[in-house]
């Protein structure tokens, strides 16, 4: 194992707190994500569903889980389904899930092959009138034309079973698992700290006239080494002007004497992420000019990152941290008060150095569900990530930590990872 099993009450709570929100005489059913294919016959690696994930703790295709909280034998009100092994499967795919080790994992005590799930159903499914069903619901989802799991499984029982009524199981675990648990934190911090490593390796190796894939092979293998599942996204890893392409990621230009070099990138750790970046001097040492943009994006962090406590709307926070960058981008003499107070309002100018918001949920997706409408409060880990982009000039910097909220405000899970200018230079005049 790459890392400790989360424990099953983790799970059984989080199914309980889903059960709590559903009506009565209902069922829900939550399948795993597919196996997609490359080309030929080779496979990506398989990325499980967050919310089967996130009521089952099973990380293995072709998992379903029925939830039936009215079922009338105490045996039925929680089934998992998970796929049947044999001797050919085990010499080429490795070991499966026994029916025992699903229920340590899951708590789940019922525990059936998936080739038995569509009879179970129909015992059930006529004794209940909704049907919760699993969708990828985020308004940044690139999945709408993809036939899923999910897809398939909701055509399937809307033939089967027209007359029942649908409703949304996302709309109940985007609400919960805003919330994180002690056990998750522990996870998204174990996640960053790995994150920590890796950067400070990357600090100690590069040099000018490397490649940035090459600082991005020396950070994955840091946190791979360190146990990390895999990158939590493609590593963005962009030198001089490449910095000023928000999701640059293509890695694959000369670090130049001279430039900086803004590293973006998470780590996933038992299926929780983390989503940090830095920015540092090739040659180990900030310009005049890079420091400037640099500081003023790092007091950005710093204020903005007050904001970031009980009771204040994402819509407030980001209106705060846009007039924090504002300011500073009339002290590094790229915008004049005067033309800030002529400014369309719906078309501000700070928007061509400074146009993403800063601030996203984390969790078990790095742009974790939830609704941006709902107040912050304690539980929830986000981001905070203020930057400025200055493509004539070829420097592109943004800095990002990730936080816990509490009712005290905001705790760093970053805080081990170097962001001082001069704890920068230091480190890298050591490696």
């Amino acid at each position: 194992m790459r890392y400790p099993k989360l424990p099953a009450t983790l799970f059984t709570r989080n199914r309980k707190h889903f059960i709590s929100k559903m009506n009565p005489n209902a069922i829900a059913i939550l399948t795993s994500n597919d196996l997609m294919p490359t080309n030929a016959d080779d496979l990506m690696g398989f990325a499980q569903n967050n919310d089967l994930f996130y009521l089952s703790g099973i990380d293995q295709e072709e998992s379903i889980l029925l939830i039936n909280p009215d079922a009338s034998l105490p045996e039925n009100k929680e089934i998992l389904f998970v796929k049947e092994t044999n001797d050919l499967i085990k010499v080429w795919e490795g070991d499966k899930l026994t029916k025992d080790q699903a229920t340590e994992i899951s708590g789940i005590k019922n525990v059936k092959w998936v080739k038995d799930f569509e009879l179970t159903l129909q015992y059930m499914a006529f004794d209940v009138d909704i049907f919760y069903l699993g969708h990828n619901e985020h308004k940044k989802t690139t999945t709408a034309s993809m036939l899923t799991q999910q897809n398939r499984m909701i055509q399937f029982c809307k033939e089967k079973y027209p007359l029942h009524e649908y409703k949304r199981a996302a709309k109940i675990t985007r609400e919960i698992r805003q919330i994180k648990s002690k056990e998750e934190v522990v996870s998204i911090q174990k996640a960053v700290d790995i994150s920590i490593g890796g950067f400070k390796k990357v600090l100690k190796a590069v040099k000018p006239e490397m490649m940035e894939y090459e600082l991005e092979a020396e950070l994955t293998y840091e946190l791979l080494r360190k146990g990390a599942k895999r990158n939590a996204f493609m590593p963005i890893v962009a030198s001089g002007e490449n910095a000023c392409a928000l999701h640059y990621n293509t890695n694959d230009n000369k670090c130049k004497d001279g430039d900086m070099v803004l590293m973006d990138f998470g780590v996933c750790y038992a299926n929780y992420n983390s989503d940090t970046t830095r920015c540092f001097p090739v040659n180990g040492k900030f310009s005049k000019r890079q420091k400037e943009v640099y500081n003023a994006v790092l007091h950005c962090l710093k204020e903005g990152s007050k904001l970031l406590k009980p009771g204040v709307l994402s819509v407030d926070y980001e209106k705060e941290m846009a007039l924090l960058v504002e300011e500073q981008l009339i002290g590094l003499g790229l915008l004049k008060e005067r033309q800030i107070k002529k400014q369309d309002p719906k078309n501000p100018l700070y928007k061509k150095y400074f146009m993403h918001g800063t601030a996203h949920h984390l969790g078990l997706d790095v742009h974790d569900v939830g609704l941006y409408t709902r107040a912050f409060e304690p539980g929830m880990v986000l981001t905070c990530e203020p930057g400025i982009y200055i493509s004539e000039e070829g420097i592109g910097c943004r800095l990002e930590n990730d936080y816990q909220i509490t009712e005290n405000g905001a705790v760093n899970l970053s805080e081990g990872m170097p962001i001082e200018i001069e704890d920068i230079e230091a480190l890298m005049k050591k490696g």
